[in-house]
């Protein structure tokens, strides 16, 4: 498989050699859905409760007698039923939402995301991407001369400086290639990939 070298102005200059089993394979929707919502479910937290009709605050007195008003019958006022009174089927607060996922399975979705993305001209590689300061403003120039507006960066070595001109940019994201998950390669626009950082997606995911 090869993929596209772009320059400091975003265009293609060469092609690189990137290993078939990783930017090369099949794309399988129903897997790369599995890890996405997976991976978007061991992200939640259950800390969110609700109470239920024991818990409610709530009067134990009966609303009205049970017969001769011509209304349905009511015990208190903590029933379901009505407006203020507890859930049936409340949230608890340690509500486990966690996917299992193969680490097998884990490493198939990957490449599968990655040789979709080169097919679609998603994908490409540049040598490095370095800046010589902490400066956000010259890191999104760099972006812009490369007609780069939505990106995810795969760098080898992410320094200060790059962490910090690049974390206050809304629709861009740098990470090592550890850290790149599923989500963020399909929601990014582009992704560019070091040169370096190939061989350790071809160490992880091959």
């Amino acid at each position: 498989m090869q993929l596209e070298l772009l320059n400091e102005q975003g265009q293609s200059s060469a092609k690189v050699d990137a290993p078939d089993t990783v930017f090369g394979r099949e794309y399988n929707e129903a897997l790369v859905h599995q890890v996405v919502v997976a991976y978007q479910a061991n992200a939640r937290q259950g800390t969110r409760a609700q109470k239920d009709r024991a818990t409610v605050k709530h009067s134990t007195k009966k609303p009205w007698r049970q017969k001769g008003t011509g209304r349905a019958r009511a015990g208190m006022t903590s029933s379901p039923l009505w407006r203020g009174g507890g859930r049936i089927f409340p949230n608890s607060p340690n509500e486990n939402f966690t996917h299992k996922v193969n680490k097998k399975m884990y490493r198939a979705g990957m490449a599968a995301i990655f040789s979709q993305l080169a097919r679609e001209g998603r994908l490409a590689v540049v040598d490095s991407l370095k800046v010589e300061s902490p400066k956000t403003k010259a890191l999104a120039a760099k972006f812009k001369a490369m007609g780069l507006e939505s990106v995810l960066v795969i760098a080898d070595e992410v320094d200060e400086n790059l962490y910090l001109a690049s974390r206050n940019l809304a629709n861009v994201l740098v990470v090592e290639p550890r850290y790149a998950d599923p989500l963020s390669l399909v929601h990014y626009k582009k992704v560019l990939v070091t040169k370096a950082a190939i061989e350790q997606l071809k160490e992880m995911l091959a």
